[in-house]
């Protein structure tokens, strides 16, 4: 029977043992790599290679904050999703989830200011904001029924960040969402549309208020993002409307005939297949 011979265990500075086809181990190569062949043209591709790692770089790190800034502005909006009636102030409980939620919104922000100043702003997408101006501004009219304003908008930004048009506006055209989901929910509890007060002259509900925003978005020009994004949320949009203006009718027409606590139900009379506001636009 052959000799097994155990290898002696030996000090080395990297993992592994190098052998050839024989099974047998290879000495050690302690030549030094050979330089590189330079030209007049190899600092010029070495600062490309350098300007685009950093542009992978600041892409991945703008791209987590923010994912992470959209799902903070979603639990803003969810816990806004509580409330019931319209011009009051915020119950102190959600007031206070609401600050929390900007204070992160605010600490992740601040991590990126610089990598998006200036021209930068538009060449790395920011699509958290869309989601933060559809929370401040949900916000903002369920204290006071009116829609925020871009410099208002800008103001609410906890961070040296510039708004752009197109942040502003798709922002509104998801505001519609809420303001349909809220509707729905308001009314089933109280037996009226939200926004119905005989002490106001004008006796705007969210309805109409919901009617407006879309004549203005339709009318408006288009603006930035990718070709038929506009188009689809505009869609989208419209589509919203018709529901709450189902809502509506069905508790003009139908409303002593329907239980307390009744809640409609948003796909009939060709609601479609759910809500499409989060349909992707890619």
């Amino acid at each position: 029977m052959a000799e097994v011979v155990v290898p002696q265990n030996r000090n080395r500075t990297m993992g592994g043992v190098k052998r050839d086809h024989q099974g047998k181990e290879k000495a050690a190569d302690n030549r030094t790599a050979k330089d590189v062949p330079r030209n007049a043209y190899t600092p010029m591709f070495e600062s490309f290679r350098d300007e685009l790692d950093e542009h992978h770089d600041r892409r991945m790190k703008i791209g987590k904050v923010s994912r992470d800034v959209t799902a903070l502005s979603k639990k803003i909006i969810f816990s806004l999703q509580r409330v019931r009636k319209l011009n009051q102030p915020l119950p102190a409980r959600i007031q206070a989830d609401v600050e929390e939620r900007l204070r992160e919104i605010a600490g992740h922000l601040a991590t990126i200011e610089g990598d998006v100043a200036g021209m930068n702003r538009y060449r790395y997408p920011l699509i958290c904001l869309e989601e933060f101006v559809e929370a401040v501004s949900f916000s903002h009219y369920l204290q006071h029924q009116k829609l925020i304003t871009p410099s208002e908008t800008q103001e609410a930004l906890p961070a040296q960040i510039t708004l752009t048009p197109s942040d502003y506006v798709f922002g509104i055209f998801d505001l519609t969402g809420e303001m349909m989901r809220f509707a729905t929910a308001a009314t089933a509890l109280s037996g009226s549309m939200p926004g119905l007060s005989t002490e106001s002259s004008d006796n705007r509900t969210i309805l109409t208020d919901m009617q407006e925003i879309s004549s203005l978005l339709q009318i408006c020009p288009t603006v930035g993002g990718k070709p038929g994004i506009y188009s689809k949320k505009s869609s989208i949009m419209i589509e919203q409307v018709r529901k709450v203006e189902r809502l509506g009718y069905g508790i003009i027409v139908r409303g002593n005939e329907r239980p307390k606590g009744w809640m409609p139900d948003m796909n009939e009379s060709g609601g479609g297949d759910g809500d499409p506001e989060d349909t992707p636009m890619d």
